[in-house]
C-alpha cells in the first residue's frame, strides 16, 4: 500500500545575468530575503555554520497559503555557482524533504530553476494540497523577483 504521493515543483526562469551573480544574491540571502519576496518574506537567518556550507542550518519565516511559516533547511549539497540543496528539518520534512536551487549558464544567460520535493500523505491530501498549491504560486513569484532584481542590478 502507498501512504505517500510524490510531487515535484519545478520553476525554471531566465536571467539576463552571470551564474556568480545569482550565487552572491544567494550567498548574502540574509540580507536580501526580504527583497526577494517582500509581501511574503519576513526574515531569513544562519543558525549554524556560514552561508552555503555542507551542514549549515537556515531559518526562514515567510507567509505561505496566508499562514506564517517557520523553516530549518540544512545544507546537503553545495556546488559554488551551480547548485544548492537544502533538506527540510522536522516537522515540516515529513510533507517537504528538500528543495533544490540550479543554476546553469546558457549562452549571454543564466537560467535558474527552483526545485521543491513534497510527499503527500494520502490522509492529509485535503490539508496539504492548498500548501503545495500556494507553494508553486510562490516560486513562480521567487523567480520573476530575482529576475527583476539581478536585471536591475539590484541586491
Amino acid at each position: 500500500m502507498i501512504f505517500f504521493k510524490e510531487r515535484v515543483l519545478l520553476d525554471s526562469i531566465e536571467i539576463d545575468t552571470t551564474p556568480e551573480k545569482i550565487w552572491g544574491f544567494f550567498n548574502n540571502i540574509d540580507k536580501n530575503y526580504k527583497s526577494w519576496h517582500p509581501d511574503d518574506h519576513i526574515v531569513c537567518r544562519w543558525i549554524k555554520g556560514k552561508p552555503h556550507e555542507v551542514g549549515s542550518i537556515l531559518y526562514a519565516e515567510e507567509i505561505l497559503a496566508g499562514k506564517l511559516r517557520k523553516i530549518k533547511m540544512r545544507c546537503t549539497n553545495i556546488e559554488i555557482n551551480r547548485k544548492i540543496e537544502y533538506q527540510t528539518l522536522f516537522p515540516l520534512s515529513i510533507f517537504h524533504p528538500k528543495s533544490i536551487y540550479l543554476i546553469e549558464k546558457k549562452r549571454h544567460k543564466t537560467v535558474f530553476s527552483a526545485i521543491n520535493y513534497f510527499r503527500i500523505p494520502k490522509l492529509f491530501k485535503r490539508v496539504i494540497a492548498p500548501l503545495i498549491d500556494a507553494t508553486e504560486k510562490h516560486i513562480s513569484e521567487e523567480g520573476k523577483n530575482l529576475k527583476r532584481l539581478l536585471e536591475n542590478k539590484i541586491s
